[in-house]
């Protein structure tokens, strides 16, 4: 038991410290764990816990710097925009709170998608597989004719986000999808914030007041969307937000990050029972996982158990870190955090990827902020994933 709860207890540890810290990506720490020499020899059963643990903590933690910080990774960059509203009419901790009901309804529909998902993937993935290209090129129109300012402006940034995407990845770096992914989302959203001179007001802490009837959409796009999006490659949790939500007509603000934290956590769950199915991995976590063993029906209840505990001890863990930092943010500089996290995250790029990737991230914060400065929906600029992901995939 001590050998199942220790795995299970450093996993959600070090998924609250990746959902915290700007820029340390779950992909990347489930990756780079696997290559310590230690940890490589540990038991297939403790790895699986304790990576599945790390990656479940990390979806709930992770919205608390993209809210409070403006300092998002590739699967929280949609929630800048209402959950910074929220933070500057004072209800940071309770646009962190939405996000937490969205991520309880992912764990809550989890285990009425993962029997559809067995019984439907594979008799219809070898037709997926061979249809993956032209898939991906109609959400891609789907997603530009959805665009409600500007059509043109927004194909713009698409196909600049591409071709910067196309660039990075044929570039010698180890970790191309760092600076890439950082510049776009991350750089460019703090650069605008000290530009902007964001000052925090004092934040309210008090009960989430909700209509139970405004659960219904966002959790009907979970489910719709989430299984989709989990075996597309190229598609993350905001893309699949911006499908979602088109899908199911226009949403509220509060609808909106529900919905994008559910489809966060069911994605990442998801990962693994398409990793069981199809031997796919579409997230960094999955993928270690590939690397550890292939999975059995044993090992997937084991995942999914962990999932739910999980979850459990991640939700405390998210709000008492809200409110605490709900509680103190406005006594201090939002500059200067800003500030702090730029130089904290142009120190781990030149860590990981050199002057090259350093390069990349100047390039990739310019696209972000251009993105910004146009008023189109951030997550066009997964055009970096996409067209790249199109190009593998078309058959010709």
């Amino acid at each position: 038991m001590i050998e199942l709860v220790i795995p299970l207890i450093i996993g959600i540890l070090a998924g609250t410290f990746t959902g915290l810290i700007p820029g340390i990506h779950i992909n990347l720490v489930a990756i780079l764990a696997l290559s310590l020499v230690f940890i490589s020899t540990l038991p297939t059963t403790t790895l699986l816990i304790f990576i599945t643990a790390m990656a479940i903590t990390h979806t709930f933690i992770d919205f608390i710097p993209a809210i409070f910080l403006g300092a998002p990774d590739e699967d929280t960059a949609l929630g800048i925009l209402p959950g910074h509203e929220f933070l500057l009419n004072g209800q940071g901790h309770q646009a962190l709170k939405l996000t937490l009901l969205g991520s309880t309804i992912a764990i809550t529909s989890l285990f009425l998608v993962v029997p559809i998902f067995i019984f439907l993937i594979p008799k219809t993935y070898p037709f997926i597989q061979r249809m993956m290209g032209f898939l991906l090129i109609w959400i891609v129109i789907f997603l530009i004719y959805n665009e409600k300012k500007s059509k043109i402006k927004a194909m713009l940034i698409f196909f600049l986000a591409g071709f910067v995407g196309l660039a990075t990845l044929n570039l010698d770096i180890k970790q191309p999808l760092l600076p890439l992914l950082t510049g776009l989302f991350g750089t460019s959203t703090i650069v605008h914030s000290i530009k902007s001179r964001t000052i925090v007001p004092e934040q309210e802490i008090k009960k989430l007041s909700l209509n139970k009837k405004e659960l219904i959409k966002p959790t009907l796009a979970t489910i719709f969307v989430s299984p989709i999006c989990s075996f597309l490659p190229g598609l993350g949790s905001s893309q699949a937000a911006i499908i979602g939500s088109e899908i199911t007509g226009k949403l509220n603000r509060e609808q909106f990050l529900i919905l994008l934290g559910s489809i966060n956590t069911l994605v990442m769950s998801i990962s693994f029972v398409t990793l069981f199915l199809v031997q796919k991995s579409r997230t960094g976590a999955a993928f270690a996982v590939s690397q550890i063993t292939q999975l059995s029906a044993i090992n997937l209840t084991t995942i999914m158990i962990t999932i739910l505990i999980s979850a459990s001890i991640a939700i405390p863990t998210s709000l008492a870190i809200s409110k605490l930092t709900a509680k103190y943010i406005h006594k201090i500089s939002y500059i200067k955090i800003s500030i702090l996290i730029l130089i904290f995250l142009t120190i781990i790029i030149i860590y990981f990827t050199g002057l090259l990737g350093l390069t990349v991230l100047t390039i990739t914060t310019f696209v972000g902020l251009t993105c910004i400065e146009f008023q189109t929906r951030r997550g066009l600029l997964m055009g970096a994933i996409l067209i790249p992901t199109i190009i593998y995939y078309l058959p010709f």
